[in-house]
C-alpha cells in the first residue's frame, strides 16, 4: 500500500465493532460517523450521554444510529470501553477525550484489561507528499528509552503491522545520528545488533543500521556518502532510539511536511487507536481504518 486511501479502501466492509473511551468530542464523533458511513466500523460511544448527544446534534450527526454507554468518570469510561473488547463484543478500542495514561492503565489491568504477552508499542503510518510510499514510525508514543530487548519487540510489532497493510518484506532503518558504530553512542551499537539479529533470522524483514535519517529516506544522500544499503532511501519502517526522536520526527512530518497519518498501539490483545487530541477527524478516521485492518490480520 502506497497511500492511506488504500488502507481505507481495504477496511471498507469490515464493519468492525469498536469502542470509544470518552466520545464527547467533535473530531472523534466526525471520525466515527465517517467510519460508520463507509462500512469500516460501528462504534460504541462511551462517555457522558448528554454531552455526546449535544455535540452530535450541533455537527449534524444522527445519534440514533449509535449505541451509547453513559459513563461520567474518566476511569469508568476507560474500563467500560476496554471491557467490551475483553469480553469479545468489540474488536478494538479508540481513545477519545480521556487521558492516555488512564486508558493505558486500564488496558494493562489484570482484571479489566487486554494486555497480551508482549510489549505495547506505538506505530504511526504517514503519507508524506514527497516520499514515494507509506512510512511507518515507531516508537514515538509509548516506550521512553527502550532496551535492546524491548527494541526487538517494538520492531516485531511494527513488522506485523506492516505486513497487515501488505508490505510483505518491510525495510527497517534503525535510526541514529551517524552511520558508523560509536561505542559512546548506544543507539549505533544497538542498531548494529538488531541488524545482526535480522541477518541470523531472529527478526523478519530487512534491517539496517545505524542509519542517519537522511540515509533512511534519501537514495541521493546514500550515494553522496558512499553508503550501500538495501534500506537506504527506501525505508518502510523507521525505528527511533528513544521517544523524543519519534515524537519530534512525527510532529515534523505533520506540521512541516503536511503529512497525513494514522496511529495505533499494538502488542495488546487488540489494537488501540491512539492519536493526538490535536489531530484532525480525517487522521482519526484513518486510524480507525488502520486498526480495523490490523485487528482482522
Amino acid at each position: 500500500m502506497k497511500k492511506l486511501s488504500e488502507i481505507v479502501k481495504k477496511a471498507k466492509g469490515f464493519n468492525k465493532i469498536f469502542t470509544v473511551a470518552g466520545a464527547e468530542d467533535c473530531e472523534v464523533l466526525l471520525a466515527c460517523e465517517s467510519a460508520r458511513k463507509e462500512g469500516i466500523g460501528n462504534p460504541i460511544l462511551v462517555g457522558i450521554k448528554e454531552k455526546i448527544e449535544t455535540i452530535a446534534k450541533d455537527i449534524g450527526i444522527d445519534i440514533k444510529q449509535y449505541e451509547i454507554i453513559d459513563e461520567k468518570e474518566e476511569s469508568e469510561k476507560c474500563k467500560r470501553a476496554v471491557l467490551e473488547v475483553r469480553e469479545g463484543r468489540a474488536s478494538f478500542v479508540m481513545k477519545g477525550l480521556v487521558p492516555t495514561a488512564t486508558l493505558l492503565k486500564v488496558v494493562l489491568d489484570s482484571e479489566y484489561g487486554i494486555r497480551g504477552d508482549g510489549l505495547l508499542s506505538h506505530v504511526m503510518v504517514y503519507e508524506i507528499p514527497n516520499y514515494h510510499k507509506l512510512l511507518l514510525l515507531t516508537d514515538g508514543g509509548m516506550n521512553i528509552s527502550p532496551t535492546l530487548e524491548e527494541k526487538v519487540q517494538i520492531l516485531k510489532n511494527a513488522i506485523k503491522v506492516a505486513k497487515a497493510i501488505e508490505i510483505e518484506n518491510p525495510k527497517v532503518a534503525c535510526l541514529s545520528a551517524v552511520e558508523v558504530i560509536n561505542p559512546k553512542m548506544l543507539s549505533t551499537v544497538e542498531a548494529a545488533k538488531l541488524k545482526e539479529m535480522n541477518q541470523r533470522g531472529k527478526i523478519e524483514g530487512i534491517v539496517d543500521g545505524p542509519l542517519a535519517f537522511d540515509l533512511a529516506i534519501s537514495k541521493e544522500a546514500a550515494i553522496h556518502k558512499g553508503v550501500k544499503s538495501e534500506v537506504a532511501g527506501d525505508a518502510d519502517i523507521l525505528l527511533v532510539p528513544f521517544i523524543e526522536v519519534g515524537n519530534a520526527l512525527g510532529k515534523s512530518f505533520t506540521y512541516f511536511a503536511k503529512a497525513r497519518s494514522a496511529g495505533i498501539v499494538v502488542g495488546a490483545k487488540a489494537p488501540i487507536v491512539l492519536v493526538s487530541r490535536a489531530d484532525s477527524h480525517e487522521d482519526k478516521f484513518n486510524s480507525i481504518a488502520f486498526a480495523s485492518i490490523v485487528s482482522a490480520w
